[in-house]
């Protein structure tokens, strides 16, 4: 058997690897001069910065990958006990993500506190009900609006009141485990001691992650070499006429018995069009937001892992991560910035934005702050809107799967057990 990989992201990327593992002939294509995808490190003016997630948890599955690779002497443990602010009424806030902060934040008032406690009375999930809706029923208006929605939507740049809970929050608490009630889960873990793995990075960022991956594996991944289309063996169209696929790239083929394709719905959308128009038009229908961030200069100095910034809030920014407090990245601040947030973001010079970042940061913490770099990914964060309900309507020829984030869980840990996974039933085939 040989398996064709289209894309070089963390997913692709740890895919190649389970394979390589396994004794399985594979072969990576990849459009960009570089691997990683999201998952990408670079200095400005001599400090790391994350152009994709700012941090790991140190998961079994992440841990496992550092030490395959030997990359436990560049491992950095950060400092996460530390808050979260909420950005409430002109005012940092803690958000209540523990017992102590629970009682103790001005987030919310004693009423909002208490009404959390009703939640294992109330009714589950209905039928198309909003992340928004499901956490104001369940949770109460206050804790809903001004702390559980942001720090749900946050990652994706979409209204709470605009993501389907069965097609966003729902599936994330499905896969973590999570049962009838939310607050029995988070109260059974604080009994058992089972304390969240921690956070962590390398020195020279997360890059160092999936750059020993590429270099593992870069007999078997040609960089620079964009998939252009993905069809049945011989040109066909039909997958079972002539058995296999051809990978199309814009300087030959690749042919191979399987295919997994890695890459956001709307490239995976174009690739596979010639062999499936039907569903080309499904992956069409996924939404994205643009993520645009802001790395900042600042002498602000104090502790946190960050702050969010809600939906309502009059701030141009649904967020920023305090590299320098946490993860002791000297001076260093990201702030985001989607159109959620700023409806004028796509008509924006980055210079704009910088500098909207900037004031907005000195807004939130009352300390100034200088642009250094801006990063812009497009097509973005998963939107995880209405059009999401297309995650139902998928429905690939034989030997062709998706490993992306509109099949499965967000975030590097949910990635990698995807394409484990993904692994495991290749070579269960073979």
């Amino acid at each position: 058997m040989r398996v064709g990989v289209v894309g070089t992201g963390i997913s692709g990327l740890t895919l190649v690897d389970a394979l390589a593992d396994r004794g399985i002939d594979v072969v990576a294509v990849e459009s960009r001069a570089e691997a990683g995808g999201i998952v990408r490190s670079q200095r400005i003016d001599g400090r790391v910065v994350e152009l994709g997630p700012q941090r790991l948890r140190l998961t079994p599955s992440i841990e496992s990958l550092v030490d395959e690779l030997g990359l436990n002497e560049q491992l950095r443990i950060g400092d996460d006990d530390q808050p979260l602010y909420i950005y409430h009424n002109d005012a940092l806030r803690v958000a209540p993500l523990s017992a102590r902060e629970a009682v103790t934040t001005s987030l919310l008032s004693p009423l909002g506190k208490l009404r959390i406690l009703a939640e294992p009375l109330t009714a589950p999930a209905k039928p198309d009900e909003t992340v928004d809706e499901l956490l104001v029923r369940r949770f109460g208006r206050q804790a809903a609006r001004r702390y559980m929605g942001p720090l749900y939507s946050g990652l994706y740049g979409t209204d709470p009141r605009e993501m389907l809970y069965e097609y966003s929050l729902g599936r994330a608490l499905d896969n973590a485990g999570v049962g009838r009630s939310l607050l029995w889960w988070v109260a059974k873990r604080v009994v058992k001691g089972r304390a969240a793995p921690p956070i962590c990075t390398f020195d020279d960022g997360l890059g160092t992650l999936t750059g020993a991956l590429y270099e593992a594996h870069s007999d078997v991944i040609d960089l620079d070499t964009a998939a252009v289309e993905i069809r049945g063996h011989n040109g066909s169209v039909d997958v079972d006429a002539d058995g296999g696929f051809e990978i199309v790239t814009e300087t030959g083929s690749e042919i191979v018995d399987e295919v997994v394709v890695t890459t956001p719905a709307p490239t995976s959308a174009r690739l596979v069009e010639p062999l499936d128009t039907d569903l080309a038009a499904t992956l069409e229908r996924f939404r994205y937001n643009q993520i645009t961030m802001v790395f900042l200069d600042s002498d602000f100095d104090r502790e946190g892992i960050g702050a969010l910034v809600p939906p309502d809030g009059d701030l141009p920014i649904s967020g920023t991560t305090w590299n320098a407090s946490f993860l002791d990245r000297d001076r260093l601040f990201t702030c985001y910035v989607d159109p959620n947030s700023d409806p004028e973001l796509p008509n924006r010079t980055d210079e704009d934005v910088g500098e909207l970042a900037a004031d907005a940061f000195e807004e939130l913490t009352g300390a100034a702050a200088t642009p250094i770099g801006v990063h812009t990914w497009t097509p973005g964060m998963p939107a995880y809107d209405g059009s999401w309900t297309a995650m139902d309507d998928i429905k690939p020829p034989e030997g062709l799967r998706f490993c992306a984030n509109f099949v499965g869980r967000p975030g590097i840990p949910g990635r990698i057990r995807s394409a484990k996974r993904i692994a495991r039933e290749i070579g269960e085939r073979e």
